[in-house]
Parts: C-alpha cells; sequence; structure tokens
C-alpha cells in the first residue's frame, strides 16, 4: 500500500520490497482516474506509454534503485519539452510537437524518473495564481474554492495530490514557490543559470529559472542536482560557483513592521511570525532589514521594461494569433510596447542602483526570510480582479530572479481556515545547497505533513545533514572585520562568517600605532575583570588559512583566543612589548566601537 504522498524515500522502500516501476504506473494510472480536479493536465501520457516507459526501464536498468530516480514518476510544466507530448504553454493555437526532450527531462529520465503528463499553467507563464489558462484553473488541494497558485499550477497539485512525487515548474516572478506555498510543498528554485533552460518555451529569456516541486527539501535538492549542470546551448547558463554560509549562528533577515504587507490577511501574517520564532528556536539571529530596495525591483519585473521580455518570447506569434490569447495574458504582454529600448536601459540602471542599496543589507544579514505569498484568493476573487490581485501574490518573490538570487520555499503551517501559508529562505547566488540544511530543518520542525497529508511525517532518509566543508576556523577582531577593509582577504579565497561572539572577559584590546589601515592588539591578561570584545569567527580553506597566516606582520600572529562561551579558537592576538604605549580601547567593547567614534570625531 503506497501512501498518500509519493515521497522518494517511500517509493525506494517500496521498491526494495518488490514494487516494480509497472506496478508503480498502475497506481498513477488508478490515482489520475480517481482524481477530481480535471484541471491538473493539459496532457497526460497516454495510460500505454505509461506502461512501455516502465518495462523500458526494467530492461535498461533490472536492479531496483540501481539509478537516481529509478521509476520516479513525475509531471512537467507544459511550457517544458517531453518528446512524445505536445508543448502548448497553455495556448493551443501555439502547440508543438518537440523533437527531442529538453535538457533538464533528458537529465531527469536518463536516471530513470517517468514522465506522468503535462500539466496546466497560466498561459505563457504570466501570472502567479493559476487561473489564466483554456484548459481551465487547477485547484488548491485544501479548498477547490481556492486559487491554487502559478503559473506553475498543474505541477504543485500534480505532487500535492500525490499523483507525482515531483514535478516541474518554471520561475520567472515566482511561480516555483508561490503554488509550493498554497499546496503545503516544497518549491526548489535555483540560481539563474545553474539548470538549463534549452527546451524551455522562455517567459522572461534573462531571468527565468526550471524549478523543482516536491515534498521535502532534501528530495528537491536531490532532483534539482540531477537536472544541473552548465549546457552550451543555453546562452544563459553558467557554471556553478557554490557559495557558503555560516554553519552556526545563522543571521536571518526579515521584515521591518514598516514593510509589512499582508493585504488584511492576518492568518498569514501569524504564520510567518510563527516561521520567524521557528528559526529563532533553531539558533538563527533574527535581523530586522530594509526591504524597500528588495521591494523596488520586485515592482520593475511587471511594472517595468522587463515586461518587454516577455513580449520578444512571443512577439511573432502575437503577431499573426492576437486572438488567441488569455485577455489578461495579451493585455500585460501587449503593455511591453509602451517601453522602447531607452526604456530598457534605464531600467537597467535603476535596478543596478538598488542592487547597490540591496548590499549594505547583505552585511546585515546572511540571508533571507519572507512570506512566500502574503495572501490568496479564491479563484472567483482573482478573476474579478485579476491584475491586481495576482500583483499581490508578487510582492515578496518578484526580486530573487532579477538579483540573481537562490531561494528555497518551504511550508509554514495552517491558518484556523484551514489554508497553507509559506515561507521562502532566500540566499546569494548559488548558495542552493548551502540553504537545504536550515530549509530542511525548518520544514521538519512545522510538522504540518507534506501536500495534502497533513499527517505524514518527512522521512528520516531525505534529512540534509549540515554541510561539513573541512574549513578551518580563525577568530578576526578589527581589520578584517566584516565590511572593514581587509575582509576581501578572508572572502576572496572563499572563506565565510560563522558568527559574531565576544572573547572571555580577560582580554583588552589597543589601537597599534603606525598601522594603515588601522589595526588593532588584541592581548589576554589573565585576572583583568572585563566583559570581553566582540569578535567574528570566520571559516577558511585549509589551504587559504595557510596563506593567510604566513602573510600577517609581526607584532601580530595567531594564537589561541578564549571565546565567552568557553571554547578557544585560533585567532589574532598581539605580543605585550607593542601595546606598551598604544591606546587602549577596551572599554568601547570591540574595535567597530572605536571605528564609529573615529568617523564621528
Amino acid at each position: 500500500m503506497l501512501p498518500t504522498i509519493l515521497d522518494l524515500s517511500s517509493l525506494r522502500a517500496a521498491y526494495k520490497s518488490g514494487l516494480t516501476p509497472l506496478d508503480l504506473v498502475e497506481e498513477v494510472i488508478k490515482r489520475r482516474a480517481a482524481s477530481k480536479d480535471p484541471a491538473i493536465f493539459i496532457t497526460a501520457t497516454p495510460e500505454e506509454d505509461l506502461r512501455s516507459a516502465a518495462r523500458d526501464l526494467m530492461a535498461r536498468a533490472p536492479e531496483p534503485n540501481s539509478l537516481p530516480l529509478w521509476g520516479i514518476p513525475f509531471a512537467v510544466k507544459d511550457n517544458i519539452d517531453a518528446a512524445g507530448l505536445p508543448t502548448t504553454a497553455a495556448c493551443p493555437a501555439f502547440a508543438y510537437e518537440p523533437a527531442a526532450d529538453s535538457t533538464v527531462v533528458q537529465r531527469l529520465k536518463a536516471a530513470g524518473a517517468i514522465v506522468i503528463g503535462k500539466t496546466n499553467l497560466d498561459q505563457f507563464a504570466t501570472g502567479l495564481n493559476g487561473t489564466r489558462s483554456p484548459y481551465g484553473a487547477p485547484r488548491s488541494v485544501f479548498d477547490p474554492a481556492y486559487v491554487s497558485g502559478g503559473s506553475s499550477s498543474g505541477s504543485a497539485v500534480a505532487v500535492a495530490s500525490g499523483l507525482a512525487t515531483f514535478a516541474l515548474g518554471t520561475d520567472t516572478a515566482g511561480s516555483g514557490r508561490v503554488p509550493a506555498a498554497f499546496n503545503n510543498l516544497v518549491g526548489i528554485k535555483p540560481t539563474p543559470g545553474l539548470v538549463p533552460n534549452v527546451g524551455v518555451v522562455p517567459a522572461c529569456r534573462s531571468v527565468d529559472v526550471v524549478t523543482v516541486f516536491a515534498a521535502t527539501v532534501g528530495d528537491g535538492v536531490a532532483i534539482r542536482k540531477v537536472m544541473e549542470g552548465y549546457d552550451a546551448a543555453d546562452p544563459f547558463s553558467r557554471h556553478a560557483v557554490p557559495a557558503v554560509l555560516p554553519a552556526t549562528g545563522l543571521r536571518i533577515g526579515v521584515l521591518e513592521s514598516t514593510e509589512r504587507e499582508f493585504f488584511g490577511n492576518r492568518e498569514v501574517e501569524a504564520l510567518y511570525d510563527a516561521a520567524i520564532e521557528r528559526a529563532k528556536s533553531l539558533g538563527a539571529t533574527i535581523v530586522p532589514f530594509d526591504y524597500a530596495p528588495f521591494r523596488q525591483a520586485a515592482e520593475l519585473l511587471y511594472n517595468g521594461p522587463w515586461v518587454a521580455e516577455r513580449l520578444a518570447a512571443v512577439k511573432n506569434f502575437l503577431a499573426s494569433n492576437a486572438d488567441d490569447f488569455d485577455t489578461t495574458v495579451r493585455t500585460i504582454i501587449e503593455g511591453a510596447k509602451a517601453y522602447d529600448a531607452v526604456a530598457a536601459f534605464e531600467g537597467k540602471y535603476k535596478l543596478e542602483a538598488l542592487r547597490q542599496k540591496t548590499k549594505a543589507e547583505w552585511t546585515k544579514v546572511d540571508i533571507l526570510l519572507l512570506p512566500t505569498a502574503p495572501t490568496t484568493y479564491t479563484v472567483e476573487e482573482m478573476l474579478a480582479d485579476p491584475i491586481a490581485k495576482n500583483g499581490h501574490f508578487g510582492r515578496y518573490t518578484n526580486f530573487v530572479n532579477l538579483y540573481d538570487y537562490a531561494a528555497i520555499a518551504i511550508p509554514a503551517g495552517f491558518g484556523s481556515n484551514g489554508l497553507p501559508g509559506g515561507v521562502t529562505l532566500i540566499g546569494p547566488a548559488f548558495t542552493d545547497d548551502a540553504l537545504a540544511p536550515f530549509a530542511d530543518a525548518m520544514h521538519r520542525a512545522l510538522g504540518a505533513g507534506m501536500g495534502k497529508d497533513m499527517t505524514a511525517s518527512l522521512p528520516e532518509e531525505s534529512r540534509i545533514s549540515p554541510l561539513d566543508d573541512g574549513f578551518v576556523p580563525i577568530v578576526v577582531v578589527g581589520a578584517h572585520l566584516t565590511g572593514m577593509p581587509l575582509n576581501h582577504e578572508l572572502t576572496g579565497p572563499g572563506g565565510y562568517r560563522l558568527k559574531t561572539c565576544r572573547t572571555a572577559g580577560d582580554y583588552r584590546l589597543f589601537v597599534l600605532p603606525n598601522t594603515v589601515p588601522p589595526k588593532p592588539g588584541l592581548i589576554r591578561e589573565p585576572g583583568f575583570a572585563g566583559n570581553g570584545l566582540e569578535v567574528e569567527v570566520w571559516a577558511l580553506p585549509p589551504a587559504a588559512f595557510g596563506n593567510f597566516v604566513q602573510k600577517i606582520p609581526g607584532p601580530l600572529g595567531i594564537g589561541k583566543v578564549t571565546l565567552e562561551d568557553g571554547s578557544s579558537v585560533s585567532g589574532f592576538l598581539c605580543e605585550a612589548y607593542a601595546v606598551a604605549d598604544a591606546e587602549e580601547v577596551t572599554a568601547l567593547g570591540g574595535w567597530r566601537a572605536y571605528v564609529r567614534t573615529r568617523i564621528a570625531i
């Protein structure tokens, strides 16, 4: 007996116990037929084709679980090519038969996964609600009166209702995250360029991303890793340069009160507050940040020249088939005609000016924790005001791809109305793997099941352990602190901040004379009764640590620094003779406070 939600761990265990891919596809066929939502699929894989795919897999790889995704059923958003099934982008007149699989589908099939059908979407992936399709509007698995979220509507519902283990979506403005929030799922949104877009009908080609809907973070990450990798046929494909995040003491940015907007939905706001407390209970430091430069960038995606990219994707088809467009989608795309090349450059300049402002916020935080969507609406409410209400859904999602970030959307629980909410963890480019352990920990701490099965337990097999990168910790005191002149000597070779903390109370801090930039001298004086000094603990790759230590000029050196929690970590210390006539700044509490006093003077 298979569980309601077909997560990876459950299927692998079933295969190990004797289930076959042919048995599995018969179950999928039965579940598809029993589904009460007729709008999930645009084209379901024919039953005999499913059986043939299962037999072919067993002939190619007869040993159960011998491929990474052996016999795993998945659905494909119908703007992503899958050979043998038409690609429509939710526009019948646009439909074509692809000659080959998209790169991502090809890689998933090679890993043993089986395509069960092409799923519904907001036409040409233009929308975040799921109602803009001539094939109907998929509904929330928790209340059919409510939207499923879009544009990857059918993909999310297919997973949340137990028809597929995972599904592919695409994300330009939030389409791989909003449907996850509305259906109690995880949405994996990779860094732009990490996953190839070859064989994907573009929305905004420069920021489009193929995404994964899954039951757990572990499942979603495993699937993303099968898909990712450079593809020279995609002009926006990139070689990944994995970035890291602090293993402990993660600083998480949350909305200030002035930037909170839930459009009157107190249920979702309460779920966001609960998620913040959950992050805090897992050891994170919560830091309110200024969301304004992120929000202003988000507004550019639909209210700026980037909408012209949507026109670029379909301009020839629009010129000949304007009447075949959904009315709202046509209105949005034709709005691009108001922008010219000058507006495009002006938009780019504005985005880069806003990006500069975000850099100040990133010095305060390591990642962001935002509501995935601030509210939800019924299908009737959405159809009555389709552009404004759709815009509400993108308030906290639209900026992410414009700024080149990675994101993982996770469930946030249920309101008293029985509807789910979600939150998203957002990090700098290529923090895709680094985000996953904390996202998984938050999801597990919630205990709200998977998809429509609100009581399901998250399998231990899919748990993501904190990354053990073998980096060497080092305590920095002065010019190497975050934002200080020599911090690049740590970040350049791939170092990252572990935490901000204080030393034990018997340390004293001095200003070393005749140093450029000014440097501190930290000494330990047993018996001195101070309050400790603010320091940062960073982690460096082993080779970089050795090179770094060799370059440290006297009278500075590396020794063991005792921290306020009693632990000892290698860090900067100064020989006592060098501070004999130096200015003492211990009372200020740390080098950053001393620098502030100098600026004030």
